[in-house]
């Protein structure tokens, strides 16, 4: 039937329309259903976007910004362009740091200088600060300072001018941009030459911190696992008002501070508390154990606090999984406890991959419970990253360690999705 057979039986019968006319009609109709979902998912991706996406995108700058430097020393950056960063440099230098720090002493920001290149040379910032104070601001009128007198000025408030690493530093660091920080949160260092090696074991310490959040977290992601997986098993079992029941049991957390909890389990967990006590009564221990401020109290509270986000993706796959396989594979002949090893524990792998990847996730930054239970050796490294910005001031290690940590974060969700998609390809 062509197009104007269709057109001729469009005019008889009322109600249909031309091909074309249809087409377009579907287009807008589509078109209207696709801007009422937008419509509706926009305050959420509006409140993600400024709560969450913003933030995250702000952070990955402040990990590489390198102002100080540039901002406060500008007459010395452009004077050590050139140098080789191997001597002492000429008495220009001198001249343009004297007048770039008298004028950072008129203006306030030798602090933040000095501390910034207190970060690479312990010390530094009593140089920069005394210097700054000390040396005169110049009138416009008056004859500027010469070289050889400026060398002479700075050398008599301070002689450590005269040692070649502070120059190097302030070279170093002559770029808006610096990698500094990230490095310096994987234990590694930059010479004024651009070379990078390993810090000192006595001054690294990131990477230790960074090898006990991961392993603290795998731990806890795995008595989560041990503990959530047969009690979501036994859940799936229950009838429909009784497995009610028992998950609003498992969502009362959710309903409870954190902090709350965490003050419960100090009170459980001290050498006078109810476990200990039950311990002692059951003879299953000669003394009190120490599970305060140590790595097991972290374990305990980090689990009772994550089990719920384990236990509710393997029960919403447990759920959808129908019995009768596992009875089909026992009347076949096989073992109970093989047909449900290899039969029903495959089928729950998404809800393994899901509650793992999540609880995993959540447990990298933990910061509350570690920080109340835990002692100096259990601290993670978002405690680290709270000390940088609320005591040393230092936002750009904080966002160099926050990057890194959400760095990681993206590799594991990259390796879940990548073993998701080789689990779905295979089944």
């Amino acid at each position: 039937m062509n197009s104007s057979v269709l057109n001729n039986v469009s005019d008889i019968i009322p109600g249909t329309h031309a091909p074309g006319q249809l087409k377009r009609e579907l287009r807008a109709a589509h078109r209207r259903k696709r801007l009422t979902a937008l419509a509706l998912i926009a305050p959420l991706a509006i409140f993600l976007l400024i709560t969450f996406v913003v933030p995250i995108a702000a952070l990955f700058p402040r990990s590489v910004e390198n102002q100080e430097v540039i901002s406060t020393l500008p007459k010395t950056v452009e004077v050590l362009k050139n140098w080789d960063r191997k001597t002492i440099p000429g008495d220009d230098a001198y001249a343009a740091l004297a007048t770039d720090l008298a004028t950072a002493n008129a203006n306030g920001t030798a602090g933040s200088l000095g501390r910034r290149i207190n970060y690479e040379i312990p010390g530094a910032r009593s140089i920069f600060i005394k210097t700054a104070r000390s040396v005169p601001l110049q009138d416009k009128d008056a004859k500027p300072m010469s070289g050889a007198e400026a060398r002479q000025v700075l050398l008599d408030i301070d002689a450590r001018w005269g040692n070649v690493e502070y120059w190097q530093a302030i070279a170093k660091n002559s770029g808006p941009y610096s990698p500094f920080y990230l490095l310096s949160a994987l234990d590694l260092k930059q010479d004024a030459f651009g070379d990078v090696s390993v810090k000192d074991e006595a001054v690294s310490a990131f990477r230790r911190i960074f090898e006990r959040t991961f392993h603290i977290s795998l731990v806890v992601t795995l008595c989560c696992l041990l503990g959530g997986y047969p009690l979501a098993y036994w859940i799936s079992t229950l009838p429909e008002r009784r497995a009610n029941l028992v998950m609003i049991l498992v969502l009362i957390p959710f309903w409870t501070s954190i902090l709350v909890r965490i003050a419960a389990w100090i009170v459980l967990l001290q050498s006078e508390g109810l476990v200990n006590k039950t311990l002692l009564a059951l003879h299953l221990t000669e003394a009190p154990l120490e599970l305060l401020f140590n790595r097991a109290g972290v374990y305990i509270s980090m689990t009772h606090i994550m089990l719920p986000f384990m236990i509710l993706p393997l029960y919403s796959v447990m759920k959808s999984i129908p019995p009768t396989y596992v009875r089909a594979a026992v009347s076949l002949g096989s073992n109970p406890f093989a047909a449900f090893w290899r039969v029903y524990v495959p089928q729950t792998y998404p809800g393994v991959g899901a509650g793992t990847l999540l609880v995993f996730i959540l447990a990298l930054g933990y910061y509350i419970t570690p920080a109340l239970l835990g002692g100096s050796n259990e601290q993670m490294i978002s405690y680290y990253i709270a000390h940088m910005i609320n005591d040393t001031i230092n936002w750009g290690m904080a966002c160099a360690l926050g990057a890194l940590l959400f760095a990681a974060t993206l590799v594991l969700y990259s390796v879940y999705r990548r073993f998701a998609k080789i689990d779905v390809s295979m089944g």
